[in-house]
């Protein structure tokens, strides 16, 4: 588990840094993207009484991920050490076990960082564990998506001509396609979602 939270950590430094190289200096609202991610969340779960709704399984776990992008990165402007982050993260990954209502979870979660600005890993352990959702899969789903970010830095998304469409599909579509084909197991992920996603991306 460790292991795993420090590979994370650090793909989620190396991420923001290709932001900015002096992030964690830039006082950054990450709390504010945990909330806004958390209302997203809610509507991918479905809210509304007045209408038939569905659970979308497949958003909602690209929601938690992201704000699990964001939550780390909280973590990382502590100034720790990786390893010292990540110790704590072990220590703490247990469900907070307060409610058994998705969206009361995920409203405790962004009512929780709005108050504290920071992030709590118990909260986010019960969404995980009200949408079925494990460490494995977390881990899996979080580098391919850092890998996807990755990729629109390094194809002009900061300056506006990334093409988030390609071929009548948007580039998360194909990235669930190609994590589908990829093992849990692949120990060179970064390498092989990076080198699909090239192969797909419309050439210039």
């Amino acid at each position: 588990m460790k292991h795993a939270f420090i590979s994370m950590l650090e793909l989620q430094n190396r991420m923001n840094s290709k932001v900015h190289p002096q992030w964690q200096q830039q006082g950054y609202e990450w709390y504010r993207a945990i909330w806004t991610e958390c209302a997203e969340l809610m509507d991918h779960h479905g809210w509304k009484w007045w209408k038939k709704q569905t659970p979308d399984t497949h958003q909602i776990q690209l929601e938690i991920v992201d704000i699990w992008h964001f939550g780390m990165s909280i973590l990382l402007t502590s100034g720790d050490s990786v390893e010292s982050i990540a110790e704590t993260m072990e220590a703490q990954w247990k469900s907070a076990n307060s409610t058994q209502d998705f969206l009361v979870a995920v409203e405790e979660l962004a009512r929780n960082t709005l108050t504290t600005q920071h992030f709590s890993i118990p909260l986010f352990c019960q969404l995980m564990e009200l949408s079925d959702f494990s460490l494995v899969q977390l881990y899996h789903q979080y580098v391919g998506k850092n890998v996807l970010n990755f990729f629109r830095q390094d194809h002009g998304y900061k300056e506006g001509t990334y093409h988030k469409q390609w071929h009548g599909k948007e580039d998360n579509e194909h990235l669930a396609e190609i994590l589908n084909t990829v093992s849990d197991q692949t120990t060179d992920l970064q390498d092989t979602v990076y080198k699909e996603l090239q192969a797909r991306y419309p050439k210039a």
